[in-house]
C-alpha cells in the first residue's frame, strides 16, 4: 500500500503541476488571440488517447464538447504534458503549418514581445501557484522551525573531522546569521562557506573548511544532530520507568556516575546495560536527586526529552501572503544556489539528481496533506526554474531565441528552430536517464 500511495502522490503532484505550467501558455496564448489546437495532460504518443473532447467515449457523452476549439484530453505516457499552440515548433514536431503562408491567429504571426509572454506564462504560473501554496500552508499552519540560536549541535564524525564538537553552538556561516537549524549543511553547501564562527564552552572560535570535503558533506545530511539536553519531557505508559518517581522537567545529568550532558550520551550507556536498573543523578528545580532508571530488553530507558529551540510562528490571512510570497523567491534562490552545485563537479552534487523515484521516496508513507502542499510547492518552483534554463525544447531556450530576436531585430529561420527542438529534446532525453541511472544506482545501494 505504501508504494502504491506514492505512485498516486506522485501522479497527483505531477498532473496538477503539469496543467498549472501548460495553463500559462493556454492564457497568454488565447490573451493574444492565438489558437490552440490541444491541451492535454500526459503524451498522446502515436495518437492513442485515454481521454479526448473530440474523440473517443469521453466526446460521445459529451458531444457538445467537440466544437470547442482546442482539442482537451489526456495521454497514455505519464511524462508530462503540453499545449499544442498553432504556428509554433514545439515538441510534437508538427511542421505542417509551414507549408502556408503565416495566419492572423498562429504564434509566428504574432510580435516578439507577445510570444515572449506566451512562452514565459508556463514558469510564472508555476511560480504564482507556488505563492499560493505556501500562503494556504503559512496560513493554515503557520511556519514550524527548530531555532538555530536556540540549539547546540550533535556532531557526526564527519562534523568532527571538520572540527566541530557536540555542544558548539553555530553563530555566523561566513557573515550569514542563520536562522533555522535544519537548514545548516544545506546552507554550508549552496553558500561555499569557508568560515563558520561558532560558541564552544562560552569561547567563540572560527573553523575553516576544506571544500574538498564537500562531496562528504552532501552525503551526509545528518552532519548535524540536535545536541539535546536530557530534560524530561514525558514518560509513556509503555516505559519502565513510567510511575518510577522520574517528572516532566527533571534533569538527568549522570547514570551510573557517567556524566550525561545530552540525551545522545546516554545511549551508549544504556545500549550496554539491558534489563538492569541503573543508577541516575537527577536535578529537580534547586534539588539534586539519586533515582533508579530501568532499562528495557532494548537497552532503551523510553524517556522522552524536551526537544530545544521548536519556533512556531503563525500568520493570519493577511500576514500569511507576504510571508508566501518571501518564502517563495527564498525557496526560487536557494534552488537556484543547488543547480549551481550540480553545474560544479568537483562539489559531486550531480549524483543526488534524481528522477520519478526521487520524487516518490520524497513523499510521506500516509497521506498528509501539509507535506503534499509543501512538496507541491517545492516542486512547482523546481518546474519553473528548471524551465528556464536556455535549452531547446524548454521554455528557456524559447525565450533565449525571442530575447536575440528582439535585440538584434532578426528571427532565427524555422529550419534553425526545427533543429534546435532537436537537440534539445536528445539533450531532455539524456537528462532523464541520467537521473533514472541516478536513481537505480541509490536503490541498488
Amino acid at each position: 500500500m505504501t508504494v502504491l500511495l506514492k505512485i498516486l502522490e506522485v501522479i497527483l503532484s505531477l498532473s496538477i503541476l503539469i496543467i498549472a505550467h501548460e495553463a500559462g501558455h493556454f492564457t497568454f496564448a488565447r490573451i493574444f488571440g492565438i489558437r490552440v489546437d490541444k491541451f492535454f495532460l500526459f503524451f498522446d504518443l502515436n495518437g492513442v488517447k485515454l481521454l479526448s473532447t473530440k474523440e473517443g467515449w469521453f466526446s460521445r457523452l459529451f458531444p457538445r464538447l467537440k466544437n470547442l476549439e482546442t482539442e482537451y484530453g489526456i495521454g497514455w505516457l505519464p511524462l508530462g504534458g503540453y499545449c499544442k499552440i498553432a504556428g509554433m515548433i514545439d515538441e510534437s514536431m508538427d511542421k505542417s503549418f509551414l507549408s502556408h503562408e503565416p495566419q492572423p491567429w498562429e504564434f509566428r504571426s504574432k510580435k516578439a514581445w507577445q510570444r515572449l509572454l506566451v512562452m514565459a506564462g508556463g514558469v510564472l504560473y508555476n511560480f504564482i501557484f507556488a505563492i499560493l501554496m505556501y500562503i494556504c500552508i503559512l496560513g493554515i499552519w503557520g511556519e514550524t522551525y527548530i531555532s538555530n540560536s536556540e540549539t547546540r549541535i550533535w556532531a557526526s564524525e564527519l562534523a568532527q573531522d571538520l572540527g566541530f564538537r557536540s555542544g558548539d553552538r553555530i553563530l555566523k556561516l561566513d557573515d550569514y546569521v542563520p536562522e533555522d537549524f535544519g537548514m545548516l549543511p544545506a546552507e554550508i553547501v549552496r553558500r561555499n562557506v569557508r568560515k563558520v564562527t561558532l560558541l564552544r564552552d562560552g569561547d567563540t572560535l572560527s573553523i575553516y573548511l576544506d571544500h574538498n570535503l564537500t562531496p562528504q558533506i552532501l552525503d551526509n545530511p545528518d552532519l548535524f544532530g540536535v545536541a539535546v539536553p536530557f530534560v524530561v519531557d514525558t514518560i509513556p505508559p509503555s516505559s519502565p520507568n513510567y510511575g518510577s518517581g522520574i517528572l516532566r522537567g527533571d534533569r538527568i545529568v549522570a547514570i551510573e556516575g557517567h556524566e550525561i550532558r545530552f540525551v545522545q550520551d546516554s545511549r551508549s550507556i544504556l545500549g550496554d546495560r539491558r534489563d538492569e536498573i541503573l543508577p541516575a543523578t537527577v536535578v529537580r528545580g534547586a534539588d539534586t536527586l539519586s533515582l533508579p532508571i530501568k532499562v528495557d530488553s532494548t537497552g532503551h530507558a523510553l524517556i522522552y526529552a524536551q526537544i530545544p529551540g521548536i519556533k512556531t510562528r503563525s500568520y493570519n490571512a493577511l500576514e500569511a501572503i507576504p510571508a508566501g510570497i518571501k518564502l517563495t523567491f527564498s525557496t526560487i534562490g536557494g534552488y537556484l544556489r543547488d543547480l549551481k552545485m550540480v553545474a560544479t563537479p568537483s562539489t559531486g552534487a550531480y549524483k543526488s539528481v534524481g528522477s520519478f523515484i526521487a520524487i516518490g521516496q520524497a513523499f510521506p508513507d500516509t497521506w498528509n496533506w501539509q507535506v503534499f502542499m509543501r512538496l507541491l510547492a517545492l516542486l512547482s518552483i523546481m518546474l519553473g526554474v528548471m524551465n528556464l534554463l536556455p535549452i531547446p525544447g524548454l521554455d528557456g531556450g524559447h525565450i533565449l531565441f525571442t530575447l536575440y530576436e528582439m535585440i538584434t531585430g532578426r528571427k532565427p529561420g524555422d529550419r534553425f528552430l526545427e533543429m534546435a527542438q532537436i537537440i534539445g529534446m536528445f539533450i531532455l532525453v539524456a537528462l532523464m536517464v541520467f537521473a533514472c541511472g541516478n536513481d537505480i544506482g541509490r536503490l541498488l545501494k
